[in-house]
């Protein structure tokens, strides 16, 4: 894709918002991901990738423990698709288990083809009281 044809911020932050969402439904559809669509997936200690709409979401109801909620943080128009930057709350049991992500997203026709994501891992009470007092942030980034 040449930059003439880059994304519009406009149409980046819908496609960012609808493709948030699946987190929150666990549905993921063709009319927002090609029926091809890869998704290389890292996490702290671990990398696997997907491939299809239906595997990503069966992903996420596999990993999913209880209610989801996303906040985007930001999201930035490339050359090819967005990237976005988003903050997952998961309530399990009454706690909030957040998880930081950033997600590299490129888009044809419209649709999101390839996506490739970076995770914190999901941080307990207990972690994030110790990350306050062994590395306290200097300000919260947005």
């Amino acid at each position: 894709m040449n930059a003439a044809a880059q994304i519009d911020p406009a149409t980046a932050r819908q496609l960012s918002q609808r493709f948030n969402r699946v987190f929150e439904t666990c549905e993921a559809t063709e009319d927002l991901f090609s029926k091809d669509a890869f998704f290389d997936l890292n996490m702290p200690v671990w990398r696997f990738q997907l491939q299809g709409p239906e595997a990503f979401a069966a992903q996420l109801q596999q990993i999913n423990q209880g209610v989801v909620r996303i906040e985007i943080l930001r999201t930035v128009p490339t050359l090819s698709g967005f990237v976005t930057e988003h903050e997952e709350h998961q309530d399990v049991d009454g706690q909030d288990f957040p998880a930081r992500r950033l997600w590299l997203c490129e888009v044809e026709a419209g649709r999101i083809v390839t996506v490739v994501g970076y995770c914190s891992g999901e941080w307990n009470q207990e972690l994030r009281d110790r990350h306050a007092t062994e590395a306290p942030m200097i300000r919260w980034a947005p």
